[in-house]
């Protein structure tokens, strides 16, 4: 074959070639910004996404448990096990009991009150942990730093050094 014998342009199948290509980029362009706007629109590096959504719903599910006063759902949540009950030596660093005196409703020391709503004002992965600043009632002005171990799928809260930027 020379170059005199070069077969026929073919116009639709360039144009149905482009359209696949176009159409695969737009649609993997719009399942990105999908997933970013599902993850919670987390300001972090892509692969980090799918920890923080994670870690939200973790936390958002847990603080709603500890909402309807639901604190051996929320304990489950808490260490990752539902079936927290018929092995309890395992859950030896933080008790039940203690559990409940820092999150009961009538706990005195439950530093926030009665919990009625939440909200995460920020998430940031740090370290290997997922960090997230939760207000709580709508207070402003202490917030609860909880972290996400995305390993095991545990809640604990932040070290005290570890705290996010909430802004003024």
């Amino acid at each position: 074959m020379t170059l005199l014998d070069a077969p026929v342009y073919d116009e639709a199948r360039d144009r149905r070639r482009q359209l696949l290509i176009y159409s695969g980029a737009g649609l993997l362009f719009v399942l990105i910004v999908t997933f970013w706007l599902i993850s919670g629109k987390p300001v972090d590096w892509p692969w980090n996404w799918y920890t923080h959504l994670a870690g939200r719903s973790a936390t958002n599910h847990f603080l709603q448990a500890v909402e309807q006063n639901d604190l051996q759902k929320a304990y489950g949540i808490w260490l990752h096990d539902p079936d927290w009950q018929k092995h309890p030596p395992k859950n030896g660093v933080y008790p039940f009991d203690r559990f409940e005196r820092d999150w009961s409703r009538t706990s005195p020391d439950n530093e926030y009150g009665v919990i009625e709503s939440h909200e995460i004002v920020a998430a940031r992965v740090y370290k290997n942990v997922l960090l997230m600043g939760v207000l709580i009632n709508g207070r402003k002005s202490k917030a609860l730093f909880l972290t996400y171990f995305p390993k095991d799928h545990t809640l604990n809260f932040a070290p005290p050094d570890e705290e996010l930027y909430l802004g003024p």
